[in-house]
């Protein structure tokens, strides 16, 4: 499952990364800051609130994924990298979990686990120091 995400709603700055690229580190701007407007991609309000909950501190309170990417030598490659990051979260947040329904445990049930509890008890009070009579 893939979403297309409209380039109206990207932006992207490059910036010095460090890491991996020796020399290179100091002359190019090859690390990607990929803002993406999330209001823009008119998503269901369950996928909405679920990659809010995924993003975390990405998200800013005007509705903005900020993803950096600095982990690749190229441009090209982190500009892939952090299309692919926001690609998984996209998908992730369309994922529905499965609907709990909630149980009570049955009378039997709930007389066991008083009677296993009065057991314990009595086995535990056993322990004590004998009474001097």
């Amino acid at each position: 499952m893939s979403f297309d995400i409209p380039e109206s709603a990207i932006s992207e700055t490059f910036l010095a990364a460090s890491g991996p690229g020796g020399q290179n580190v100091n002359k190019v701007e090859t690390a990607v800051q990929m803002r993406v407007n999330i209001y823009a991609l008119r998503l269901p309000p369950f996928a909405f609130r679920k990659l809010r909950d995924i993003a975390g501190r990405k998200m800013t309170s005007g509705g903005e994924l900020i993803i950096t990417v600095r982990e690749h030598r190229t441009r090209e490659a982190n500009r892939a990298e952090a299309r692919k990051r926001v690609q998984e979260m996209l998908v992730t947040a369309h994922h529905r979990d499965a609907y709990r329904i909630k149980t009570k445990p049955s009378r039997a049930a709930k007389a066991r686990r008083v009677d296993s509890k009065k057991k314990k008890s009595g086995v535990k009070k056993m322990r004590g120091k004998p009474a001097l009579d």
